[in-house]
């Protein structure tokens, strides 16, 4: 369902992605997990087609992000931190409104947006400004607006992050059932906790690297570690000690080319 194939992203020297391949499939939550930094908004913006791919490329469902980026944005679902909603709106308009910007419509449109209001339980306030929502009813429509169009790939970025405890598990519970209507569920996080809970299979970044990929347990076993959070540690304490020792490696060829 998601195929990234070396992909790339520079801004000028820096590289914000570099190089990094992997695959998930549609049943399952992948956690694409790292530090702040390490590159995970910026692959989750090259894949849904907001920045575009230096290098490398990716498919979503079959489509091409450089060939077929209609296709894509047709195809994928993205929640964010930054819930995002227009608050002169009421929970329908805004879910209106972003159908139509999917160029969805007319009672296809009415059909789904009831459908989503009835599944996110927001009846109580479906007809009201969003103004003037909670925390957690705005979250409630910012996931039914981020798949009004029924996508077969949904990305949450950091979708918990400031939220309280029953914000948060409106997220939880939706990740699990769209895994378990068949769809691809990405979690990009930095806590490992969450993740672990969560995720069939998971990518760790650091420095804008892929350092490693697998099913949870899989990556348990690779680090001897009992659960992700020390695997992590692990797996980053490895990387950062070979990057040290790759940079006294250059440092001492840089000194011994002077002498020369």
């Amino acid at each position: 369902m998601l195929v990234v194939k070396n992909l790339t992203k520079r801004f000028g020297d820096i590289v914000a992605v570099d190089s990094i391949s992997f695959e998930a499939h549609e049943g399952e939550i992948f956690g694409l997990l790292g530090p702040n930094g390490a590159g995970k908004t910026t692959t989750i913006r090259v894949i849904a087609t907001v920045l575009e791919a230096t290098g490398g490329t990716a498919e979503v469902a079959g489509f091409d992000i450089r060939k077929n980026p209609e296709d894509v944005r047709r195809n994928i679902g993205v929640l964010t931190a930054d819930i995002g909603l227009y608050d002169r709106f009421t929970a329908r308009e805004n879910l209106r409104y972003f159908g139509e910007l999917y160029g969805l419509g007319g009672e296809k449109l009415e059909k789904r947006i009831d459908e989503l209001i009835h599944v996110l339980d927001m009846g109580r306030f479906a007809d009201r400004r969003a103004g003037k929502f909670s925390t957690g009813m705005k979250q409630k429509v910012a996931i039914a607006r981020s798949i009004v169009h029924d996508p077969k790939v949904i990305i949450f970025d950091e979708p918990t992050a400031g939220l309280d405890v029953l914000a948060s598990q409106t997220v939880v519970r939706f990740m699990k059932n769209a895994r378990e209507m068949g769809k691809l569920v990405v979690l990009s996080t930095h806590n490992m906790h969450d993740a672990e809970k969560l995720s069939d299979h998971v990518a760790i970044l650091h420095r804008s690297k892929l350092v490693t990929t697998g099913s949870v347990s899989e990556v348990l076993q690779r680090a001897g570690a009992a659960n992700l959070e020390d695997a992590f540690i692990k797996i980053v304490g490895d990387d950062e000690a070979k990057s040290t020792e790759r940079a006294r490696e250059l440092e001492q060829l840089a000194k011994a080319g002077k002498k020369k």
